[in-house]
């Protein structure tokens, strides 16, 4: 199927566009700054100027859309850029796919409708799943709701099948190795610190998972995902011990219900997304993680030919004192080397923002971003510290520190 994804460059967008590209999908990516994605054919393309939808999509023709496009954290830009740039990119994008036909069009939503963001909000249920009562507390949660209902609007007006998901917290390839989360802290730290996961409510979800639930829509019958929503989550909490021990320190909004999340039961709920589409999560924090250190401990000195593993003397020749003391501390260096499980706690240094990157994906934590900068967020958590950058936003479909993204 050909695919065109917007926002592709971003957080999200790479992952997802390169996965689609190795389950075999044509895989056209659409942004603002390419980012050498390997089996996809990136277009550059400001799909905030006028008529820059229409045009791209009449000439690509694809088979399906996936939109990610758009300013990607709460408060990285004055509330109303935020709330026009995102529901008028989403409008475009998906009444330009309605005009060439596209057969599935797929949008990114948040969970961050929902409102657990708000002091004064309290949830309905535990687990929480589609229908849980929406209650946005900003602008970019509000933008949401509207990217929804427009998705509901094209999927009653517009023939093929129109939908959107929730992708809950985001974590691309690299920050399992110890790279800065959108929120600025590692993997590590989020699970060390339970009050920084409560922010999200202890949701995550792997990148590559997300493709594999694109892929899994794109593949089902168009009357199970037609003006339809899911959550795209793990299927386990962002946290080291139950949510049903931590809630009330952390995440008192829960309330009772969540004495039921026990084990490593998620306080999000992809129990639809299983139902009709088939699709679970294949990754999990516990097991990323441990192949991360894996991928990157030292390897163990190779023993030369003939040595002796008892007292270190080879046995094809006599070995002086000197060279048995040189050796012996040469293997006490070698031990105290920082080995990968010390990066993924944090102490590793976060890959640079490659020049011209985008913004929206779900992240730049180090500072305010631009709306040029904005681009794509899978997430939407708000940002824990700062006010919110008062600059001027342009485009809505560039990336954050490691590449274009919207949505």
């Amino acid at each position: 199927m050909r695919v065109a994804v917007t926002g592709s460059s971003g957080r999200l967008g790479r992952s997802l566009a390169t996965g689609l590209a190795a389950l075999g999908h044509e895989v056209v990516g659409l942004d603002r700054a390419p980012a050498g994605l390997v089996g996809v054919d990136e277009r550059t393309v400001d799909l905030a100027a006028p008529g820059a939808a229409v045009a791209a999509l009449a000439d690509l023709r694809p088979d399906a859309l996936v939109h990610l496009a758009g300013i990607a954290v709460p408060f990285s830009a004055p509330e109303r850029d935020i709330l026009l740039t995102n529901t008028a990119l989403a409008h475009d994008v998906l009444a330009a796919a309605a005009s060439a036909g596209v057969g599935r069009v797929l949008a990114a939503s948040s969970p961050t409708p929902v409102g657990y963001s708000s002091p004064a909000w309290r949830a309905a249920a535990v687990p929480i799943d589609e229908t849980h009562p929406l209650a946005p507390a900003n602008a970019y949660a509000l933008s949401k709701v509207v990217i929804e209902e427009t998705v509901r609007m094209f999927a009653r007006t517009a023939p093929g099948a129109f939908g959107f998901f929730r992708p809950c917290y985001v974590i691309s390839p690299e920050e399992w190795a110890g790279a800065p989360t959108q929120q600025g802290h590692t993997v590590a730290e989020r699970l060390a610190d339970p009050a920084l996961a409560a922010v999200s409510l202890f949701n995550y979800v792997d990148a590559r998972d997300v493709a594999g639930f694109v892929d899994a829509w794109l593949a089902a019958p168009a009357d199970a995902i037609d003006g339809e929503g899911f959550f795209v989550g793990a299927a386990d909490a962002l946290a080291e011990r139950p949510v049903a021990e931590l809630w009330r320190e952390f995440a008192p909004a829960l309330g009772p219900a969540a004495d039921d999340l026990g084990g490593t039961a998620p306080v999000f709920s992809i129990a639809k997304a299983r139902d009709r589409l088939g699709w679970s999560p294949t990754r999990d924090w516990r097991s990323e993680l441990a192949a991360a250190a894996a991928a990157s401990a030292p390897a163990a000195p190779a023993t030369p030919t003939g040595a002796r593993l008892d007292d270190g003397c080879a046995a094809s020749s006599p070995r002086t004192r000197r060279e048995s003391a040189h050796s012996a501390a040469g293997t006490a260096a070698a031990a105290s080397e920082p080995t990968a499980a010390t990066a993924s706690a944090g102490t590793a240094v976060a890959p640079a923002v490659p020049t011209g990157a985008r913004i929206g994906d779900e992240c730049a934590p180090s500072g305010p971003r631009t709306r040029r900068e904005s681009a794509h967020s899978a997430d939407g958590e708000p940002a824990p510290t700062g006010p919110a950058d008062t600059s001027t936003i342009t485009a809505t479909t560039t990336a954050t520190n490691t590449g274009t993204r919207t949505a």
